[in-house]
């Protein structure tokens, strides 16, 4: 009993992925060939990262609360980014997917999951709220608590949000992510 435990303990612990305190700046190009740097929002109260997908249908449940958090915090000067990680996801399908559903946000395309494995995100969707000088990690994990919207009790993200444009600290930093992982490319 006690080598099953010692195994399932060394597994959690070589399978756990933390996420980072601090995001390096990087750059991608959105489903127009443009390259976005975390940099070019250095004047934007906060960034909001938001790892999506075209295919995925929980993060597909959640497109209208995306586009709505776009549109109630772009007045704040919060920047909201997309970002799609999934192999088989082309520009293209990011692209009319993106106008489906009426995203005001750029989305970028992570090719080769470089930005997802730094992050160690892996759902759809997943969210990062960054501080745009220090590229401090304030807010991580999912965007409320259930994918049905009419059984939402806690807008996790909102909350951030509110707290950090009030200037105090984040009372939850970290939520569970939940949703469909995102479908790497082998390395």
């Amino acid at each position: 009993m006690k080598n099953i435990i010692a195994v399932l303990l060394f597994i959690f612990t070589v399978s756990y992925s933390a996420i980072p305190a601090k995001i390096e700046n990087f750059s991608l190009n959105d489903y127009n060939g443009k390259s976005i740097a975390l940099t070019d929002f250095k004047d934007a109260k906060l960034i909001v990262l938001m790892f999506i997908s075209t295919e995925c249908p929980v993060s597909n449940a959640y497109n209208e609360r995306m586009a709505a958090l776009y549109n109630d915090y772009k007045e704040k000067n919060v920047t909201i980014v997309g970002i799609n990680s999934n192999k088989a996801e082309t520009a293209e399908d990011i692209k009319t997917h993106a106008q489906e559903h009426e995203f005001g946000f750029p989305i970028l395309k992570d090719v080769n999951n470089v930005i997802a494995d730094k992050l160690n995100a892996n759902n759809t969707p997943e969210i990062f709220v960054v501080h745009p000088s220090s590229l401090e990690v304030l807010y991580h994990g999912r965007i409320d608590d259930s994918q049905r919207e009419a059984k939402v009790k806690t807008n996790d993200l909102r909350i951030a949000l509110e707290e950090i444009l009030a200037g105090k600290a984040v009372t939850i930093k970290d939520t569970k992510a939940f949703g469909c992982t995102i479908k790497r490319v082998t390395k």
